[in-house]
């Protein structure tokens, strides 16, 4: 944290935020590309969301690159793309140690957060995750207690008052610590925040969705329609309590299959193989997780790590450009200067798919049976950028007049700041 104001708020990251004046709650709908909002306004099955286009704000933003949810979320929070929180994956290879590290804690996590600081200022936070392996990371440097509440969906049971700021969140709701592959993963988030508002522990709310509903359903399904009519309850349900609310999405969703379901994909390492030989190039998918059953660690980016004495970044480039799904292949340094990409993590060479189109390492590295027959539906690359960007307010036009084109990390600003009075 930079600084606390106690009249004009807290800076964080070169950004001030003030702090709110009535009840705030921002939402992560994770992978909730803008189609599926469009197909439940169209069928006027989503009054919240409604109520957004006509008397708050409904646009769109760019999400950070990559389109991954831990680079996102910890965009969302932090307020600065990954270059400068530095976790711009979910899965990277250490180059000092040679090992890959799943990114399951607040270890990379270089740049303080806005909950910290809201909580650090006395002001009530409450942050819910769908997944642990967010908590830790999102929760890095709040003060866990009356301000500072930091828990997830999917360990909701093991809550406890000294290490989440609340006990058993199951208990409380009465309902089973839900399924990590369910879509009730994602809908308790949004009750264990009407809860934390209904009990009055929280005046700021961070509340992260899964994906696993977009991941498996196309925004037309009778699913996923289901599931956004669900979240939209829930979402005017808070607004109908009093709070703000605010919504974006950490990336969007593509199908990345073949007209008869099998799915596109370009093995990056296989076609390396091919042309240079085994064992000369290391293929990392950043999309990679714990929760690898429905998208099989097949995304829209994978980094290329060039061993010593392989074969130079031009000529790998040069082999990857031969194939035309690919959009764009460029050396790490630069991928990172054009996307705001954290250094550290980032391969010798960037690789991300055209749209429809996955990436993966070689074959062999790919347990495909884990989509079950599903068509393989991901994120990871430009084609995923765009996304919702929601308030139940309007905006101040000087507000979105000074931002210019929006990204889904000044999300806070606008719910916290640009606001019209």
């Amino acid at each position: 944290m930079d600084s606390i104001d106690t009249i004009r708020g807290v800076t964080v990251n070169g950004r001030n935020y003030r702090l709110p004046q009535r009840p705030v709650a921002v939402a992560c709908l994770d992978g909730c590309d803008p189609e599926y909002l469009a197909v439940g306004l169209a069928a006027g099955e989503l009054p919240f969301f409604a109520h957004c286009l006509a008397q708050g704000f409904s646009g769109q933003a760019l999400a950070a690159m990559p389109t991954f949810t831990n680079p996102n979320n910890a965009s969302l929070v932090t307020g600065v793309p990954p270059a400068v929180h530095g976790v711009s994956g979910n899965f990277y290879l250490d180059r000092a140690t040679g090992e890959t590290v799943m990114v399951t804690g607040d270890a990379e996590m270089r740049a303080p957060t806005i909950l910290a600081a809201m909580a650090g200022a006395g002001i009530a936070t409450g942050m819910v995750t769908a997944k642990d392996k967010l908590r830790a990371a999102l929760a890095k440097g709040m003060p866990i207690g009356a301000h500072g509440i930091a828990l997830s969906a999917q360990q909701a049971a093991s809550a406890r008052e000294a290490t989440h700021g609340i006990g058993d969140m199951a208990a409380l709701l009465g309902q089973p610590e839900p399924d990590q592959y369910s879509a009730e993963l994602s809908l308790f988030v949004l009750d264990a925040g009407l809860e934390l508002a209904r009990l009055g522990k929280a005046r700021l709310l961070y509340l992260s969705l899964s994906d696993y509903v977009q991941h498996r359903h196309a925004p037309d399904s009778p699913e996923a329609r289901a599931f956004l009519r669900a979240v939209d309850a829930r979402l005017g349900a808070l607004h109908e309590a009093g709070w703000l609310v605010a919504a974006t999405a950490d990336h969007g969703m593509t199908d990345m299959a073949r007209a008869d379901g099998s799915p596109e994909v370009v093995f990056v390492g296989d076609l390396l193989d091919a042309r240079f030989g085994e064992g000369v190039t290391r293929v990392i998918c950043p999309i990679t997780d714990p929760f690898v059953k429905h998208h099989g660690a097949l995304g829209g980016l994978v980094r290329v790590h060039v061993s010593a004495g392989g074969p130079s970044v031009e000529d790998i480039i040069a082999t990857l450009r031969e194939d035309a799904r690919l959009e764009e292949i460029l050396p790490g340094a630069e991928a990172c200067r054009k996307h705001g990409m954290a250094p550290h993590m980032e391969g010798d060479v960037t690789v991300i798919a055209r749209r429809g189109v996955a990436l993966g390492s070689r074959a062999a590295d790919h347990d495909l049976a884990q989509l079950a027959g599903e068509r393989l539906r991901s994120h990871g690359g430009l084609a995923e950028q765009t996304v919702p960007f929601l308030l139940s307010a309007p905006l101040d036009p000087a507000w979105l007049a000074a931002r210019g084109a929006l990204r889904n990390y000044d999300i806070f600003d606008a719910a916290l700041n640009g606001v019209a009075a």
